[in-house]
């Protein structure tokens, strides 16, 4: 099968095309026949050795990146009842760990995947996988978001963030985002009750008692976010830089807080993003999509950390 394989840590000339063996199947796992692939800031941060899990990553021979997948079962361990071969399924696989979803074939936790709902494409499954899941674990997991808190969602207009407005509202809470001027009408669009165009407005001059803030951008921006919180507020970081003092800073607030979300594998979760999207309650937003022959492109793209919503990867 076709595969990219990283060969070195370095820039984009480092994924290289191989015909390697198809994986054999565990008896925990199916193999999927990749349709689509999601490309994510942590694909990019790997390959340049700029994200800790490249360490972990680094022994790995042939090493595959990738973890966000969607495509068809073609062989089923004997350990698996939930699915069947035939089936069309869609998720993050082996988050933290070697994915290996830069593949025509992937070989998958049964317990990582969720059947893709009918009413969706492949490509808009696999847009749905690691920045859903995010959003979804920031305030179902990680944080407990409730209805009528009043949410403050920084870089909305990304991809863990458009899900994160849509999914607040769904929750019932009242959705206040952070994007640039430009992004503005597709932010309300997707159902937050306002904006803050980050360049013009400093937020902690206008916001006061809030009651949880996802915060992604990091330095001083956990700072403001602190101050804009409620006593007993809930904070949840994506990995963003800010500091043991910040933290510190924050535990006088007496904060719930969540200083390093990291996102993991859950078929469970699948499940609800999957019926968010059976239901029109949750509708990924793709900006750019490539063929497997072009993922230097969409490398390139995630490192201009401007890409409105996703960016997906055909087979």
């Amino acid at each position: 099968m076709k595969a990219i394989v990283l060969e070195k840590f370095g820039d984009t000339d480092s994924l290289v095309y191989r015909t390697i063996q198809r994986p054999d199947v565990k008896s925990d796992e199916v193999l999927i026949k990749v349709k689509a692939i999601s490309v994510n800031p942590v694909d990019a941060k790997v390959r340049s050795r700029q994200a800790p899990l490249a360490e972990d990553l680094a022994h790995h021979q042939p090493l595959i990146l990738g973890w966000d997948v969607s495509g068809e079962i073609t062989a089923i361990g004997p350990g698996v009842n939930q699915f069947n071969i035939g089936d069309e399924v869609f998720g993050m696989v082996n988050f933290v760990g070697h994915g290996k979803a830069y593949a025509e074939y992937v070989a998958a936790p049964a317990e990582h995947l969720a059947l893709k709902p009918n009413n969706i494409s492949h490509i808009e499954a696999a847009a749905s996988t690691l920045s859903a899941l995010t959003a979804w674990q920031a305030f179902d997991s990680y944080g407990k978001l409730r209805p009528t808190d009043k949410v403050l969602i920084h870089g909305a207009s990304g991809g863990v963030g458009h899900f994160a407005v849509q999914i607040a509202k769904h929750i019932g809470a009242y959705v206040i985002a952070t994007s640039s001027i430009s992004n503005r009408d597709f932010i309300l669009g997707m159902g937050a009750d306002e904006h803050i165009d980050y360049q013009k407005t400093h937020f902690e001059d206008v916001l006061y008692e809030v009651d949880f803030v996802l915060e992604a951008i990091g330095g001083i921006n956990f700072q403001k976010s602190v101050q804009v919180l409620k006593p007993f507020g809930t904070i949840v970081t994506l990995p963003s830089g800010h500091t043991k003092a910040d933290e510190l800073q924050a535990q006088k607030k007496q904060l719930h807080a969540c200083y390093f979300m990291s996102v993991y594998s859950s078929g469970r979760d699948m499940q609800k993003i999957a019926s968010l999207l059976e239901n029109g309650i949750l509708k990924p937003h793709i900006s750019h999509v490539f063929g497997f022959d072009e993922m230097a492109k969409a490398h390139l793209q995630i490192e201009t950390g401007r890409t409105v919503g996703k960016i997906v990867i055909t087979l």
